[in-house]
């Protein structure tokens, strides 16, 4: 997620810890989008591998992690996932991973592209960050 506009660049599901699917979409995200100057991630398994880190230091981005236990460290991350359970998950008997890849993906798009937000001037996370990015070709 970029923090300035809470648009969510890339996901990945897994039912595992495995860090792979992480990273995989770290690297997406780098790819479609350049890298960061700094990520931030809570402390779980998957952030802490040589897999995470390697990329990262590999890439020249700066490592944050929230300190163990400070959920508030990550708050915008933490809404992400309350509102996704709350607006979609929690509202479907989800059976499988497929049936919950594509609500997720649903949900995610409805979020970026149409959902606005008070924080961003009642624009949607895609034209904030677009707008946002703009701005910064042309500084």
């Amino acid at each position: 997620m970029d923090w300035a506009t809470r648009k969510v660049l890339t996901w990945r599901l897994s039912n595992t810890l495995d860090a792979s699917f992480c990273v995989e979409a770290l690297e997406e995200a780098i790819s479609k989008y350049g890298k960061p100057e700094i990520t931030n991630t809570d402390q779980g398994s998957q952030y802490t591998g040589s897999g995470w880190i390697t990329t990262l230091t590999e890439a020249k981005i700066k490592i944050s992690m929230d300190g163990r236990g400070r959920y508030l460290d990550n708050i915008f991350i933490e809404r992400l996932w309350r509102s996704l359970k709350q607006e979609a998950a929690y509202l479907h008997e989800i059976t499988d991973g497929f049936q919950a890849k594509r609500i997720i993906d649903d949900w995610i798009g409805f979020y970026n592209s149409e959902r606005p937000h008070t924080a961003l001037d009642k624009r949607t996370p895609d034209i904030a960050y677009f707008t946002h990015a703009e701005i910064r070709k042309v500084a």
